[in-house]
């Protein structure tokens, strides 16, 4: 059983790693589709890519229930990190939870199994922060949105293959509606509720 003295590591500079994961974070968001990098890396449990390890550092604290799936919660060190680094509750119902945590993408849940807020508090939503295996090599995928100047071509390997179908829920219930991270490696893509597919790969 690994201790905390065994865990790997968080931010070597707590502050300034955790202010330019913020903001490459708030890049993606901004324009998205687009592949941004993440400079500032942590030591990761197994199961957990280092940008999805950063972004934990980042955005979870005390009030950040956060739902790990099967590939995940495998891994008991995964949730032992999560709690000693950032004090985050790990929630077993996934409809509370803040963040969801997805290794295994072709196992993702059913999108109404997540939170999508309320029309007064829409912020009160899960995000999804899923690993993939490529952003940068798959079909290719065509978005619109704001933030995006007509469209924007994304090349990825996604899993699931319909993960923009699925997401297509998020135009009938905005301002409501799940906002995605994907992750590979140092490099992030966010896919706001917002973001609508054009066509795809």
């Amino acid at each position: 059983m690994t201790t905390v003295a065994e865990l790997p590591a968080g931010f070597a500079d707590k502050v300034l790693s955790a202010q330019s994961t913020f903001r490459s974070v708030m890049d993606a968001m901004a324009r998205p589709g687009s592949i941004q990098r993440i400079a500032s890396l942590a030591g990761a449990p197994d199961a957990m890519m280092c940008g999805t390890a950063a972004i934990a550092l980042t955005l979870f604290d005390h009030d950040t229930p956060v739902w790990l799936d099967g590939r995940m919660s495998a891994t008991a060190d995964v949730a032992k990190w999560l709690k000693f680094h950032t004090s985050a509750p790990i929630v077993s119902d996934s409809s509370t939870a803040g963040f969801a945590l997805v290794g295994d993408p072709h196992g993702l849940p059913s999108l109404d199994r997540f939170a999508f807020g309320s029309n007064e508090y829409p912020d009160r939503s899960t995000t999804l922060i899923l690993q993939v295996e490529s952003l940068s090599d798959g079909p290719a995928i065509e978005l619109r949105g704001p933030g995006i100047d007509g469209t924007v071509t994304l090349r990825a390997s996604i899993q699931p293959q319909d993960l923009f179908e699925r997401l297509a829920v998020n135009a009938a219930l905005f301002p409501r509606g799940i906002d995605v991270v994907l992750v590979h490696d140092d490099a992030i893509v966010a896919i706001p509720r917002t973001t609508r597919l054009v066509r795809g790969g």
